[in-house]
């Protein structure tokens, strides 16, 4: 229906799009979300709450808004070349195939070099629904993003609310002040810079990483006779978990994170451990 009438309706819509990016205010009826929990796969038990996803739907206009403003933000940062080089989410030409591909490269090019290799698959605990506005706003400023532009993503975050919708009941609404849209077009994106300082932090412990939005790989290898490995690893995922997460409000989940050891003396050899 809307195609049919997009002719009459592109220059009202025009108009309220180009107001809220000139005047760097979104109008709250565009903040306004009603969440609906999504299984995560269909073979989780429906009666646990943690193996639901919030997905958060919002109006028609709102999204339009978030795709211009998604893609112009897309493009100052690649012709800035501010995107993280190990990130392959929202990016021309990457995509998972890149991420698997680059973390699989580093893999099969330290057993070539007769070293051992420790995967580990980080896993955040309701990531999106945990994002400092103030951490958040700041990061976009240190990226060059000021003025009218900034104003618009502080607008964007303030004032947000949500009502849940179960079971054909809905609930009253409720202020948000925390937290990125999981569902919505810009979050996603607003996440990958929220987490954007991660890669300093896993890189001064000598390891190397790759992301696909929210989804972090880290990858160290040494030598089998190395004896200090354990504790290097230990190192690392205590700054990550308990320096910079702390500082971001985020929480590492213990039970998902995985931990893969590829040792370098036994082909094909995969030694599989929880972390």
């Amino acid at each position: 229906m809307l195609q049919t009438i997009s002719s009459d309706l592109l220059p009202f819509i025009t108009t309220v799009i180009n107001g809220s990016l000139t005047s760097g205010h979104v109008p709250t009826v565009f903040k306004k979300a009603r969440v609906i929990p999504i299984l995560k796969k269909p073979a989780l038990d429906p009666s646990d709450i943690s193996n639901y996803s919030p997905v958060s739907l919002l109006s028609f206009l709102s999204k339009i808004l978030e795709r211009v403003v998604c893609n112009q933000l897309s493009d100052y940062l690649m012709q800035n070349n501010l995107h993280d080089p190990n990130q392959s989410g929202f990016k021309a030409a990457h995509s998972t195939e890149t991420a698997l591909l680059a973390v699989t490269e580093r893999l099969h090019a330290a057993r070539s070099a007769k070293l051992s290799s420790v995967l580990i698959l980080l896993d955040l605990s309701a990531e999106f629904d945990t994002v400092n506005h103030k951490t958040l706003l700041s990061t976009l400023r240190s990226l060059g993003i000021c003025g009218t532009a900034w104003e618009w993503f502080a607008s964007y975050l303030d004032g947000r609310s949500y009502q849940v919708t179960w079971k054909g009941l809905t609930s009253a609404p409720r202020r948000l002040s925390t937290g990125v849209p999981q569902g919505s077009v810009l979050g996603p994106l607003l996440f990958s810079l929220y987490t954007h300082s991660l890669g300093k932090v896993i890189s001064s412990h000598g390891f190397s990483y790759h992301c696909y939005a929210d989804d972090t790989q880290l990858v160290f290898s040494f030598p089998p006779s190395d004896t200090t490995a354990s504790a290097r690893i230990s190192a690392c995922l205590v700054d990550i978990s308990w320096t910079w997460m702390t500082a971001h409000q985020l929480k590492l989940n213990p039970s998902k994170t995985e931990l893969l050891v590829i040792p370098a003396s036994i082909p094909g050899t995969v030694v599989r451990m929880a972390s």
